[in-house]
């Protein structure tokens, strides 16, 4: 009687909320999905009758079908790829090393570092992106800088060329000629554009400052006699960090890969605000790709569909990522 009464109570306490996630997480997750199998304008009730049903229609053109939807997800995903190969490592090193460097017991100010590099995390994206836009435009703070040593600096924001194109010049034919998923084989290859390195250079900086605190939190709650260990037996501080210190933060790291793969998945703010997919489409994303069908052409099954196949990738991906590098591993 007692456990039925205890029982009662946890439901009880936990029943406001589930009803928010119902209402707030699930029911928009399910009404998505159902939008995704219509092909709906958005000016009728996607409940009542009247929407046309088209099934799996909006998947097999994002798909399957050849088209321009096709080749611009494929593009998007591209874009995406880049994105997650260079930020993901990059915020992840960067935030290490913060907090390395913050945890350092000799360092004066220690509170006031922590403070500053945590600040962009907290900034509107929107208010970041825009002071980026004055930093990496044609006479801006960037190229001023690279002047000082004699570079001449791109036109950031209007530079379609990929980075590898830049490097390597004009591709090989049989490259421009071989096809995959409706782009050429140089196009998955020739690295983000010099656009998307701006992009990608802001969410670096925006993010590792989240990511740095939990770094932190888990270097202070290292045991301390497993260094001292590693110190009686002569090892150096780089040996401690390389044979001690990151295998114990392995289950941190593998939480900031994680967080970083689903939120560069979902980049859309700043490609909203810097660049709306351009320059030739080099700066599309997923997100931004969706939110364009749906609120730009009106096709919301269209860009229902394309959020529920990035959810569905998203999910792949941090399955494939737990499988490789998961915390079980060694």
């Amino acid at each position: 009687m007692r456990r039925r009464r205890e029982s009662l109570a946890g439901w009880l306490f936990t029943t406001p909320a589930l009803v928010l996630l119902g209402l707030f997480l699930l029911a928009p997750i399910l009404l998505a999905v159902w939008v995704s199998l219509l092909d709906w304008d958005g000016t009728r009730n996607p409940l009542a009758g009247g929407v046309p049903f088209v099934g799996l229609d909006n998947y097999r053109d994002l798909l399957t079908q050849d088209g321009l939807l096709r080749t611009d997800f494929a593009t998007s995903v591209r874009n995406t790829l880049y994105f997650v190969l260079l930020a993901v490592p990059a915020q992840t090193a960067l935030a290490f090393g913060l907090a390395v460097a913050v945890n350092n017991k000799l360092l004066r100010g220690r509170t006031f570092f922590r403070t500053v590099f945590y600040f962009p995390s907290v900034t509107s994206s929107v208010a970041i992106s825009v002071v980026f836009l004055f930093l990496f435009s044609g006479t801006g703070a960037v190229n001023g800088l690279l002047r000082l040593f004699g570079v001449d600096g791109p036109t950031w924001f209007a530079d379609p060329r990929g980075l590898l194109h830049l490097l390597l010049g004009q591709p090989p034919r049989w490259m421009l000629d071989t096809r995959v998923f409706s782009l050429s084989l140089w196009d998955w290859v020739s690295g983000p554009s010099v656009a998307m390195t701006a992009v990608i250079v802001l969410v670096v900086w925006t993010t590792s400052g989240t990511f740095m605190l939990m770094y932190l939190a888990a270097l202070q709650n290292l045991p301390e006699d497993v260094g001292e260990a590693a110190l009686i037996d002569g090892a150096t501080r780089w040996q401690r960090l390389r044979e001690v210190t990151l295998p114990l933060l392995r289950p941190t790291t593998f939480l900031v890969m994680t967080l970083g793969l689903i939120s560069t998945w979902q980049v859309f703010d700043q490609v909203y605000v810097m660049s709306q997919g351009n320059p030739a489409k080099t700066t599309l994303t997923p997100a931004y790709l969706s939110y364009q069908r749906a609120f730009g052409d009106g096709a919301f099954g269209t860009g229902a569909a394309i959020a529920i196949t990035l959810t569905a990738l998203i999910l792949v991906l941090t399955w494939a990522q737990r499988r490789l590098f998961g915390e079980g591993r060694g």
